[in-house]
């Protein structure tokens, strides 16, 4: 249910919305080496944390951050602009690999790949999203359209892929962790509670567990329930989006 490929394509895209593979794995996207450099530049400013996942580490806001509220809303999509352009003040001299990912999916896609709007308004794209040592990613979904229950474009999805850059992993733990089941949202939140997520326990063993390396990208279907295992020793730093797909002959669409 791993498929591995050695360039981002549309048989590989098509797979994943299909069914016929959990996840897309790039080896090799960066360069080790300078996936690292990367990683430094973009850390050496510092960085925060999710308002409402207050144990994950981000630089820049994630859409699903604002739950929906008009104040958070309006945040995001006024910082969006300015949040893109810092990534990329970061990882100067380097292009910033986000920007490069937006490039290959809309060359790659045969209907294209763009910005996702809602509200009229542009997303952001180019999460960096730091996992500290001992801090086990809780099993989770991803759904726009939770995040968004009032919008059409956010329904319109016929599926939602996460997309992850690993710029800097850990040598033991950071295995992503993915389970073939889809939990129905009301279930889901009903076992959170409070939390963002759940005791991935709860699941039994994942279907897929992947251990990537630094300069990997590994996308696969938000939608299923997914996980990160604590690391002992060190942080886990990676780019992060999702990618909206709308049927074979839409374009595809991004944002984080």
């Amino acid at each position: 249910m791993l498929f591995e490929t050695d360039k981002l394509n549309q048989d590989a895209i098509a797979r994943l919305a299909d069914g016929q593979a959990m996840a897309i794995r790039v080896k090799n996207y960066l360069p080790r080496e300078q996936a690292l450099k990367v990683a430094d530049k973009i850390l050496s400013p510092g960085y925060a944390h999710y308002l409402n996942a207050p144990s994950i580490g981000r630089i820049g806001m994630a859409f699903y951050e604002a739950e929906n509220r008009p104040d958070m809303l309006d945040a995001y999509f006024e910082q969006a602009a300015i949040n893109i352009d810092d990534l990329r003040q970061r990882c100067a001299p380097y292009a910033s690999p986000i920007d490069r990912l937006r490039c290959e999916l809309d060359e790659a896609w045969p209907a294209g790949a763009h910005l996702e709007k809602l509200y009229g308004k542009k997303m952001f794209i180019g999460l960096s999203r730091v996992v500290e040592p001992d801090v086990y990613f809780l099993a989770h979904h991803d759904i726009l359209a939770k995040d968004a229950p009032d919008s059409y474009q956010a329904r319109s999805l016929e599926a939602q892929f996460a997309c992850n850059l690993y710029l800097d992993m850990p040598e033991d733990g950071g295995e992503l962790e993915i389970w073939q089941r889809e939990l129905p949202p009301d279930e889901f939140d009903a076992m959170r509670g409070d939390s963002y997520g759940i005791d991935p326990a709860l699941l039994g063993e994942p279907s897929l567990r992947i251990k990537p390396e630094s300069g990997e990208l590994v996308i696969f279907n938000s939608r299923k329930m997914h996980a990160v295992a604590p690391s002992k020793h060190s942080s886990r730093l990676s780019l992060s989006c999702f990618i909206g797909y709308r049927g074979a002959h839409s374009p595809l669409t991004f944002w984080s």
